[in-house]
């Protein structure tokens, strides 16, 4: 069970970090959620794409752990 709310997690931050950092791509003054951070257009991508891959390693670690332990949800 907490493996499976682990790929939950992961995934909203893939979400979050991959529409987010697409978004400021086509319109470089929308900052989205991270707008608080007063980075500027490059350290707010930095900061989406960082989300977005730490979204995609929380979501594959949880997967294969889930997988291992037998963790039917």
């Amino acid at each position: 069970m907490k493996f499976g709310v682990l790929q939950v997690l992961g995934m909203v931050l893939l979400v979050a970090g991959a529409q987010g950092a697409i978004r400021l791509l086509i319109d470089h003054g929308n900052l989205g959620l991270l707008a608080w951070l007063d980075a500027g257009f490059a350290g707010t991508l930095v900061c989406y794409l960082v989300v977005t891959a730490i979204g995609v390693a929380l979501t594959g670690w949880a997967h294969d752990r889930a997988k291992a332990a037998g963790d039917r949800d």
